[in-house]
């Protein structure tokens, strides 16, 4: 029997955070076996970059890397205005300290440089310089492409990486990762879904 652990992922949730930027990945999750269950700092309400609503499932003094598949942060300019949502960047180094992986879009790229989280590890994001800012030590490791998965080392936990601009690719390798299709239904699902191919359609309906 799989356990819950297996099949549930963590999304961070914040004020204003860019809900568009995890719509592929946590919808065809949940049409996939996953749970996604929502984190805020409390569980009091918060209004995303939309307008939505969201309650928070639990607070993150609730969450254990355990107990997840997968944290997932997005981007708000929350990143780059504070140290409000630091706890959320420690809570990634957590999880990839207990082989848990983390998934990082848009501004939470730099969350996670501040911590020193890319320092080591091959990542991108928005663009090189927007890192760089941040004084982080990973320049090296940066990669121009539309997102990355850096398996990690030691028995640390993978992580992904991605820009704004680049939901459906962010989702592709969290596909990847978690094992969500098959590659030739992987290929196919980003075709359809980046490319917008119709012969992709033909290749999902058929699996």
């Amino acid at each position: 029997m799989t356990s819950s652990s297996a099949t549930t992922v963590h999304l961070a949730v914040y004020d204003t955070f860019a809900d568009w930027e995890t719509g592929y990945t946590t919808a065809h999750l949940t049409q996939n076996g996953y749970t996604v269950r929502t984190v805020g700092l409390s569980r009091e309400p918060v209004t995303t970059m939309g307008g939505l609503r969201v309650q928070p499932d639990l607070a993150l003094a609730e969450l254990r890397p355990e107990d997840s598949a997968l944290l997932i942060l997005t981007g708000t300019a929350g990143w780059d205005t504070g140290e409000t949502l630091a706890p959320f960047a420690r809570a990634a180094r957590s999880f990839l300290d207990a082989g848990v992986p983390v998934a990082a879009i848009c501004g939470a790229t730099a969350g996670l440089a501040r911590e020193g989280l890319l320092d080591d590890r091959a990542h991108t994001s928005a663009v090189s310089f927007y890192l760089a800012a941040t004084g982080y030590a990973g320049g090296e490791r940066y990669v121009e492409a539309d997102a990355v998965t850096d398996a990690g080392a030691d028995g640390g936990g993978s992580l992904i990486t991605a820009g704004p601009t680049e939901p459906v690719a962010f989702a592709r390798e969290v596909f990847a990762l978690l094992g969500v299709y098959d590659a030739k239904k992987l290929d196919a699902w980003y075709r359809l879904f980046h490319d917008s191919d119709a012969s992709a359609y033909e290749v999902l309906q058929g699996e």
